[in-house]
């Protein structure tokens, strides 16, 4: 699901707070570097140890898989579980053009349809596809592990 290069990286202001948020398609260099985003990133990140036997069983897994993210830049959840994730996949084998960040107003929305037929309640929302099916999703926090919550929707049959 990828939109056109006039959006990608757009800044707004929220007009709840006045704070400036990301929105639309993002790329996780702007991302990580957002002022909102990066002092949480910037400990997270290199904090985050991903559990070795379920990394391990994520990297075959991953083969072929897409993944979009929905996260808001002024979320505490998406502040913490983006490195945790981020963390996990430079472990692994996905390709990063096979992941989509989408950033999101505090009333779950983008500019266009980004979401459409997406269903977003709460962010962080990470989908996981096969081509264009989805095979599950990891909502605001992981149940066990970003790691571990991907190995689990990558193990259905």
């Amino acid at each position: 699901m990828k939109t056109g290069a006039q959006h990608i990286n757009k800044q707004v202001e929220d007009p709840s707070t006045g704070e400036i948020i990301l929105i639309n398609t993002c790329t996780r260099d702007i991302i990580t570097v957002f002022p909102t985003m990066k002092e949480k990133y910037d400990i997270e990140y290199p904090d985050y140890a991903p559990e070795p036997n379920a990394l391990n069983d994520l990297l075959p897994l991953l083969k072929d898989k897409n993944i979009t993210i929905v996260l808001g830049t002024w979320c505490g959840d998406s502040r913490e579980q983006l490195p945790h994730f981020l963390k996990t996949i430079d472990s692994s084998s996905i390709v990063e053009e096979n992941i989509t960040f989408i950033c999101v107003d505090r009333a779950k929305e983008t500019e266009d349809e980004l979401l459409k037929d997406l269903n977003i309640d709460r962010v962080p929302t990470f989908i996981i596809y096969q081509s264009e099916e989805e095979l599950g999703r990891i909502i605001e926090k992981p149940t066990i592990s970003i790691e571990e919550d991907l190995v689990q929707i990558l193990s259905k049959k």
